[in-house]
């Protein structure tokens, strides 16, 4: 089963920042010629994930608004305290909750999501960073 492996890169701003990917992965895929199979979406980082939302702003605004209830930016946390100049516990806390990865069927080229399904990256943490992604893309 061939396999190719394409490395992305984006510049994000933190604060919980979503960055939607849809195309470029979709365009990835289509840049395989390959026709079904499935295509995994890997962040290299700790501070950020990928999820599927529906891309609306109301859905971003409400994504921002559960993560600052469910894990809150807390300079107590032994993240924090434990490491002189850090104030990201929670970005850390947030991607492990979340996870780094997505795995997403394809038929005929084309990415199986549903009709409101969109890939986003988002940026938990608290500064501008670049970030590495990896499109890994195995089928036939």
């Amino acid at each position: 089963m061939p396999v190719t492996t394409v490395p992305l890169r984006l510049t994000l701003q933190g604060g919980t920042q979503i960055e939607n990917v849809t195309k470029l992965v979709q365009q990835t895929l289509t840049d395989t010629r390959l026709k079904a199979g499935l295509v995994t979406l890997f962040i290299k980082h700790t501070t950020a994930s990928v999820m599927i939302i529906e891309d609306e702003p109301g859905i971003r605004a409400d994504t921002k608004t559960i993560w600052d209830r469910l894990v809150p930016a807390d300079p107590v946390w032994q993240h924090n305290t434990r490491n002189p100049g850090e104030d990201n516990g929670h970005s850390h806390l947030r991607g492990q909750l979340q996870g780094p990865s997505l795995t997403i069927p394809f038929s005929d080229g084309t990415l199986m999501l549903g009709t409101w399904q969109q890939l986003v990256v988002v940026d938990f943490d608290t500064r501008s960073r670049t970030r590495d992604l990896v499109v890994q893309v195995m089928g036939e």
